[in-house]
């Protein structure tokens, strides 16, 4: 299974150009999005699982249309957003068997069966009867991860999907993740960069509409080996080291700065050659395009 995005492109009516030309191929596996906020990641996601327009481009899923076939797409389609709301006054068990149904799970031994062994693998069973308008944040999240889930898709995005989980609901969630992506194409979009080194084959990094990069994590991390630098500098240098280094990143320890910099050779001053991680490729590739050096 493969999904194939050619030259999309979206502009929104009050003139912000979300999605500039974007050419992707997505393989079976887990596939990384990142991006800051405003990156064009959400619109991307939103059009993949037809919940917009696209001005202009095509995306198929094998020979799948999504841009002129959205029935057929929604069949197969896992789509968690960012923002999930629910019914406060229903139980988990009743509003996923309802979700259960639209999805086309109309035999009620099966959807029955689907529910409760859904419910079990989000760690909800326990809270079946409950209202969703009773469950934390991390609940409801949970609950969100299971509504994805129903009806086996074969492609599932996924919008920040950890937020408000704690570390053990975490590693729960994307273990489930990885094993889908045995037999599913999954698209994971999230902040926490060296989590798609850790889960995903391959990864894009999209910033103002445009993808600047994607192909292996691994791979990327190992170009940057022997250039990527390192020190401990007061607060107020910061300006002094942005001016004569490349500073890709800066992070406060114990009241002053660590600061990591690409260099082709060594800066000397005070710096050690560190090994590289995916954030600097992140910040490194998208330092062309913001400012990413904020304190």
């Amino acid at each position: 299974m493969k999904l194939t995005i050619q030259n999309l492109q979206k502009t929104y009516p009050n003139g912000v150009q979300a999605l500039k030309g974007i050419n992707l191929t997505i393989d079976q596996g887990m596939f990384g999005l990142l991006g800051p906020n405003g990156a064009g990641k959400s619109s991307l996601m939103r059009t993949i699982a037809t919940l917009q327009e696209a001005d202009a481009g095509s995306i198929l899923l094998d020979d799948l249309d999504i841009l002129n076939n959205k029935p057929a797409v929604r069949k197969i389609l896992g789509y968690l957003p960012q923002e999930f709301g629910v019914y406060p006054k229903i139980s988990s068990e009743l509003m996923l068997d309802h979700i259960a149904q639209l999805k086309g799970i109309l035999d009620a031994k099966e959807r029955k069966q689907t529910v409760a062994a859904l419910l079990d693998r989000v760690n909800l069973y326990n809270e079946r009867k409950k209202h969703l308008g009773t469950f934390s944040g991390g609940m409801k999240q949970r609950f969100g991860i299971a509504q994805a889930l129903l009806a086996n898709p074969k492609l599932i995005i996924v919008d920040e999907p950890t937020a408000g989980l704690d570390p053990a609901e975490r590693n729960r969630f994307y273990n489930l993740l990885s094993e889908l992506g045995e037999n599913t194409i999954v698209i994971l979009s999230t902040h926490i960069v060296e989590d798609v080194r850790t889960l995903c084959s391959d990864f894009a990094i999209i910033c103002k509409g445009e993808v600047l990069r994607n192909g292996n994590p691994d791979e990327a991390v190992k170009e940057l080996e022997g250039f990527i630098y390192n020190t401990v500098i007061e607060k107020s240098e910061i300006e002094e080291y942005k001016a004569k280094y490349q500073v890709i990143s800066a992070q406060m320890k114990s009241g002053k700065l660590s600061i990591r910099i690409f260099s082709e050779s060594d800066p000397g001053n005070g710096f050690i050659p560190v090994e590289p991680i995916l954030e600097d490729i992140y910040f490194h590739q998208i330092a062309s395009k913001m400012d990413v050096i904020a304190l």
